[in-house]
């Protein structure tokens, strides 16, 4: 396989992964094709490589930022806008968890706690429906808090520490 057809099999890949991860398809290629440029890739090129739109590469990009996984970069004397991905996968990883439990964890615990507590006529439809919620709450909430001890043990040194010496 010749390195364009690697490229180009890589980039429409993970564009088919980032529904796995909350993105769309464009995201994810646009997220793909920065993370293994060797360089910041402006915008234009980024349109030209993926064929998509201007408005669809601003939009995307603009998310991609919001993420916190890409970056603007600036070059002196250039009036193009320049953009670069998080490299470091560690980092990657923490980042893109982060954001998945704020706009898909938390919403969700915010229902479950809003329906299992729930006042009830003590019909056994409903006491099952409040018991089941309930520990479907207490199950994601375990989750989330699991999932926020994780991420946040890259800004530990001591976490670190421990898991270096355990590598």
């Amino acid at each position: 396989m010749e390195f364009k057809e690697a490229k180009n099999k890589f980039v429409q890949s993970w564009g088919a992964l980032g529904s796995q991860w909350g993105i769309n398809k464009t995201m994810a290629q646009i997220h793909a094709l920065l993370m293994i440029s060797t360089e910041a890739v402006s915008m234009e090129d980024i349109m030209e490589e993926l064929q998509i739109s201007r408005g669809n590469a601003s939009m995307n990009l603009r998310a991609l930022m919001d993420w916190g996984i890409v970056y603007k970069e600036y070059k002196p004397g250039e009036r193009k806008e320049f953009f670069i991905a998080e490299k470091d996968l560690d980092e990657l990883a923490v980042k893109i968890a982060k954001e998945r439990s704020k706009r898909e964890i938390k919403p969700a615990l915010k229902v479950l706690k809003e329906v299992s507590t729930i006042k009830t006529n003590k019909t056994n439809e409903e006491k099952h429906f409040v018991e089941q919620t309930g520990k479907l709450y207490d199950f994601v909430l375990k989750a989330d808090n699991v999932l926020d001890k994780v991420t946040e043990y890259k800004d530990n040194w001591l976490a670190k520490l421990v898991v270096k010496i355990m590598k």
